[in-house]
């Protein structure tokens, strides 16, 4: 076998040169007009989209999401069969949804039995009503 013998498996096809007459002329396989088929044509990305609708005003924030605060009555207050009211009786009663959840027990309706109230804010009507009932709030 002499050096000249050798040649690879497969045959060497030569790239196909695009846009220079013959059957791949003119339009050379882009089809016609239209942004595709120009010369150095780039598509927008659409995470710059994104980046130009934001606002580039100092201070700009996104709304934050605020705790459901949930409202209680006096005269839901004196419903109730516990004498020791705190976030977690709330929630095991099921009133509101989450130990965390902010509660304030307003003045509307009236206070009839006397009852001790820990981690919850109570307005200064409520705590005037439920401190003339033989109640107590601790903060």
């Amino acid at each position: 076998m002499q050096l000249h013998d050798i040649h690879p498996s497969h045959t060497f096809r030569p790239k196909k040169r695009i846009g220079r007459g013959g059957k791949r002329g003119t339009t050379s396989g882009k089809g016609q007009k239209g942004q595709k088929s120009r010369a150095g044509h780039n598509i927008r990305p659409a995470v710059r989209d994104v980046i130009i609708r934001t606002p580039k005003k100092r201070g700009y924030h996104n709304k934050r999401k605020s705790l459901h605060s949930t409202t209680l009555t006096l005269s839901a207050l004196s419903q109730l069969s516990l004498s020791n009211i705190t976030p977690a009786t709330l929630f095991a009663q099921g009133i509101i949804s989450s130990t965390k959840e902010s509660v304030k027990i307003v003045a509307t309706g009236a206070m009839t039995k006397a009852v001790s109230i820990e981690g919850i804010s109570v307005s200064a009507q409520a705590r005037t009503a439920i401190i003339k009932a033989g109640g107590s709030i601790a903060a």
